[in-house]
């Protein structure tokens, strides 16, 4: 792979590595995607094309080991991309059965297009080049194209190209799956249109009832004008191929473009989706006129949400790349629908397309340069408060219970068995008590309200989510007379390794760190969110949720008195009994197995368990250091009614830094993030290896599935933010940049309450400006320099390099804000950033 900072490139074909580069290689457009297999691949053990809508779920049952399971999944749609040729009377093209002369891919980051240039020899002796160039259109949702150049370098005659659309697919993405029930789509329609160059296929998932529809137009283009071909078309219930054939001369190059429409019955504006889909095939420009509107979007895009970084090309293309993948899994086509983020993206079929908690690490990006996405998928969140509701009801409690998986809908889709495909044995799934995505949700609605100032969410949507999850963590607490305080029992935290005691046999921990301390701040924002809503809708909400100032005061006082544990030295203990855990020989583990990220597989294959041990798969009480600054995390703790000191944070890191195997990719950015002000070169060091764990498949296998959005996203946070230590203050703009030696500049647009502020870090100097309107704060502070922020005026700040990385002219003095009342302390701050 070339390290050009806009180009994913592969200079040969691999079979083994083309699973992991046809996620990689995924075009999408945040309505759906379509992973970037080759146009003439059929999925088997090499290839998997897949095409997945947003928000496109099927439920299945499947009777396993005596007992029915029902999984939802996010549907494989019917097969777009077949486009292939042959000289009339050979074969087909297929990489595996001829000789690769040439070969490469290119990924173009910077116009959303995916090429691939090749020459083959056949059987036959012919020697043909072929260049494909595709897209799935940014600005027009419903449309995607494919441009196919054959030159016949050695030979002249007939030629016949296939183009087809393909309903025989089932969901086989994941090998561990397969014993379950995939095939979601039955077949409606397939056939020729009344315009003899286009075919359609219409087919409906089984259970949810999507209508989808397919039109696919071919025509064929010599010296830039359409050439006379002869069509045949054969037509199944659930495949549709039109084949045409032409005479070709030896060195002249024919175009073929194919110009492919996708609608649904869940699409907006339109009758029936078949009419819809025909009519836009109709419509459509040329390849290349497409390609012009498709690369004016991307542009705009880009415009927005590219982060620059100087003399490091590899950093700076990867950093494309997940920025890029990103805003294809969500975009603005995003906004005018139900649908929210895949942990895996549109990308592939792990996790089953489901939405965990990875907006905590999505919606940062994106609040500050596409705060109209972060709305849309907070909507997607309220739009479930109904069956968030229920759960809670379900399950003896108040308020609102979000599930730690969701789909189509509100309910829980965490399974319910796992299959550990070391041991091959299927064993209890008890992931779905982790309670903690109710907390990260109302995370999110905060961070967003605090970047947009947007008082309509607030008062419509937000503080009604902020209140219902309140009101659970109320009713879940309960009041243990012995300590005298409330605990939060039998949930899981964001380890995931842990789900229960090695001495009980029910699942569930207690008074897990993360979770109470989190439960805290969720009660006491939802006490603070009325207080920032029109007082009229305030009022209405009031009255509609009956919430009363004794409940209001009832979330303050279980605030002040949650349950944390600690283990010497001041640690705070990542759950009740922790300390009891045994010690892992790590080195023995690593030495026996090489890679050990997801121990709890090594061990239950050796029939143990990695609930007997302190050993964790990803950050968990870290996460705290993540998401809040020292004050903050000082004011929560001692709110909570206990000391905090926050010289104990790097003793904390330390510790759990040491039993972690960071078997989620999620991990890593937050140790780098934890890191970046006390130790700079392995905060790099983590950094890096979360940047390349897709591009390289760190994880050996799992990117094949789909890609890790939210380690994706996360690592651009960690950038934008983690290395600017960016905070917002009420009348200040704090930065305190802390770029490694690697990263010689730093240069981004960051958006806040609407309006831009740029920011210029190098090796010579800090720039800052704000060249419109600025409704934030109107002083800026670079480490202790502090300055007035006027709208046009460019800032430099002086800065020198040392060892680990730059600095300002002068030493850093952080502000004292423990002595400020905390109705006060999300005035103040935006986001905390790393001790």
């Amino acid at each position: 792979m070339a390290d050009n900072p806009w180009m994913l490139t592969y200079e040969r074909f691999d079979p083994e590595s083309e699973g992991l580069r046809e996620a990689l290689c995924t075009l999408g457009n945040g309505y759906f995607a379509t992973r970037g297999a080759a146009e003439e691949s059929e999925a088997d053990e090499v290839h998997y094309p897949g095409t997945y809508l947003a928000g496109g779920y099927n439920r299945r049952a499947t009777d396993l080991s005596g007992r029915s399971i029902e999984n939802e999944d996010l549907v494989n749609l019917p097969n777009w991309l077949p486009l292939t040729f042959r000289p009339e009377g050979g074969a087909w093209l297929n990489l595996r059965r001829m000789e690769i002369l040439d070969h490469r891919q290119k990924l173009d980051l910077k116009r959303g297009m995916l090429e691939r240039q090749l020459r083959v020899r056949d059987d036959a002796g012919r020697i043909t080049a072929i260049a494909f160039r595709r897209i799935v259109h940014m600005r027009h949702q419903n449309l995607a194209a494919i441009e196919m150049r054959i030159t016949p370098e050695t030979w002249s005659g007939r030629m016949q190209v296939a183009s087809s659309l393909d309903g025989r697919v089932i969901n086989a993405g994941v090998e561990r799956y397969r014993e379950l029930n995939s095939k979601h789509l039955s077949p409606l329609e397939a056939r020729e249109a009344e315009e003899p160059d286009t075919i359609l296929l219409v087919a409906e998932t089984n259970q949810s009832h999507i209508r989808i529809a397919q039109a696919a137009r071919t025509r064929a283009y010599r010296d830039g004008a359409e050439h006379t071909v002869e069509r045949a078309t054969s037509v199944e219930d659930d495949h549709v191929v039109q084949t045409l054939t032409l005479e070709v001369e030896r060195g002249e190059t024919l175009m073929v473009e194919k110009t492919v429409a996708l609608f649904t019955s869940h699409d907006r504006g339109i009758s029936e989706p078949a009419q819809a889909a025909l009519r836009a095939a109709h419509e459509a420009g040329r390849f290349e006129d497409l390609l012009d509107t498709h690369v004016q979007a991307w542009q705009l895009l880009w415009d927005r949400g590219d982060i620059v970084v100087d003399r490091h090309p590899r950093t700076q293309m990867i950093l494309r790349l997940h920025v890029f993948h990103l805003l294809q899994t969500v975009s603005p086509n995003t906004i005018d629908q139900d649908a929210g983020v895949p942990a895996r993206g549109l990308h592939g079929e792990a996790y089953r397309g489901h939405i965990f908690w990875d907006e905590l690490f999505i919606l940062p990006y994106l609040n500050f340069h596409f705060p109209e996405i972060s709305r849309a998928l907070l909507l997607y969140r309220y739009r479930r408060l109904p069956d968030a509701r229920r759960l809670a009801r379900e399950a003896g409690l108040a308020g609102a219970m979000y599930p730690w998986q969701s789909g189509s809908s509100g309910r829980e889709e965490s399974q319910v068995v796992h299959l550990n495909p070391r041991s091959g044995r299927w064993t209890p799934d008890n992931s779905h008590i982790q309670r903690h995505v109710g907390a990260a949700i109302a995370v999110n609605v905060w961070r967003y309200w605090q970047s947009t100032c947007d008082h309509d969410f607030l008062g419509q949507y937000g503080a009604e989510m902020l209140i219902e999850i309140a009101r659970f963590w109320a009713s879940v607490a309960k009041w243990n007379d012995a300590t005298g305080r409330y605990d939060i029992r039998g949930i899981m935290g964001p380890d995931e390794f842990h789900d229960g005691y090695p001495w009980s046999e029910s699942p569930g921990l207690d008074n897990n760190g993360y979770t109470n301390v989190l439960a805290a701040w969720v009660l006491r924002r939802a006490a603070e969110a009325l207080d920032h809503v029109e007082p009229v809708r305030r009022k209405e909400l009031e009255s509609l949720l009956s919430v009363t100032p004794e409940e209001i005061a009832a979330w303050r006082e279980i605030a002040s008195k949650l349950a944390l544990s600690f283990m010497e030295g001041g640690i705070i203990a990542q759950f009740d009994g922790y300390d009891r855990l045994k010690e892992l020989d790590w080195d023995a583990y690593r030495a026996k197995y090489g890679d050990i990220h997801r121990l709890d597989r090594i061990l239950e294959a050796e029939g143990d368990s990695v609930n007997r041990y302190k050993a964790s798969k990803q950050a968990d009480v870290l996460m705290l250091f993540y998401l809040f600054s020292s004050n903050e995390l000082r004011d929560l703790i001692t709110g909570m009614g206990y000391e905090f000191d926050p010289q104990v944070i790097p003793r904390t890191v330390d510790y759990y830094l040491a039993r972690t195997s960071h078997g989620s990719t999620l991990s890593r950015v937050v140790h780098s993030w934890v890191l970046a002000r006390s130790d700079r070169a392995r905060s790099w060091e983590l950094l890096t290896d979360a940047l390349e764990s897709d591009i390289s498949d760190i994880q050996r296998g799992t990117t094949a599935e789909g890609i890790h959005l939210g380690a994706m996203a996360g690592t651009v946070d960690l950038v934008q933010r983690g290395q600017t230590g960016l905070e917002f203050y009420d009348d200040t703009l704090a930065l305190s940049p802390c770029l490694p030696q690697e990263l010689q500049g730093l240069h981004l647009g960051l958006m806040h309450r609407g309006h831009w502020l740029r920011l210029d870090i190098s090796c010579d100097e800090v720039r800052v400006a704000v060249p419109l309107g600025w409704p934030g704060p109107h002083r800026i502070r670079v480490r202790d320099e502090v300055r007035e922020l006027t709208v046009g005026e460019e800032l430099r700040f002086p800065c020198e390099l040392y060892a680990g990385g730059w600095r300002p002219t002068t030493e850093a003095r952080p502000p004292d804000t423990a002595a400020e009342p905390s109705t006060n302390e999300t005035r103040r701050k935006a986001r905390g950033r790393p001790t």
